[in-house]
């Protein structure tokens, strides 16, 4: 790999904490997750203190909340808090905010889950599927998968027609599809972040 090191002084403990003038930590996280493979970025994980998993899992949880309140949450003052969440969003490690919608206040009284088979799993066939997927605004929603079958697509729809005109009209036409089975969802049970993120 011919990535170059951002100009940086070694650190003596790579769990130096963000706190304080140490910004070439910042600098140092943040090149981590842009130039490092998958597994090596796990290094990044190591540079994470208590206090920086804390924060992450406070901000999944509402990520409406004040940098104030998020402080006081987690032990710390204000401005060494807000330096820790911006290098936590620079590494990659928070990917965006966004709002949590009620689906069913808002009309959308059927969410079901739609399971893929594909004729053909070459990469061009997948990479042409998900493309497809893209376009559907009713699939929330998607997720390859190893199995019986090749893909899952979780979907809101307003009523069960209109699920079923999408499964019959759109889903089952494309192209290269081998088959296609559905399940309605009955109540949610959990609904938790993506992390499991203990904060404790």
């Amino acid at each position: 790999m011919n990535h170059q090191v951002p100009d940086i002084q070694p650190f003596p403990c790579l769990k130096a904490p963000y706190d304080g003038v140490n910004q070439g930590l910042r600098k140092y996280v943040a090149w981590l997750a842009k130039n490092l493979t998958k597994c090596e970025a796990n290094a990044v994980k190591a540079l994470l203190d208590a206090i920086d998993w804390q924060i992450l899992g406070e901000l999944q949880a509402d990520g409406r909340m004040t940098n104030v309140e998020l402080a006081r949450r987690v032990g710390i003052s204000a401005p060494p808090c807000l330096r820790r969440v911006r290098a936590l969003e620079e590494a990659g490690l928070i990917r965006g905010y966004r709002a949590l919608l009620d689906e069913k206040a808002l009309g959308f009284d059927i969410v079901a889950y739609a399971m893929v088979g594909l004729v053909n799993q070459s990469e061009a066939d997948l990479v042409a599927f998900e493309a497809r997927v893209a376009g559907w605004n009713m699939v929330r929603e998607c997720y390859a998968i190893s199995g019986e079958v090749d893909f899952i697509l979780k979907c809101a729809a307003k009523d069960f027609s209109s699920f079923q005109a999408f499964i019959i009209d759109e889903l089952t036409t494309t192209d290269n599809i081998a088959s296609v089975k559905t399940a309605l969802t009955l109540r949610r049970v959990k609904d938790a972040g993506v992390a499991p993120v203990d904060t404790s």
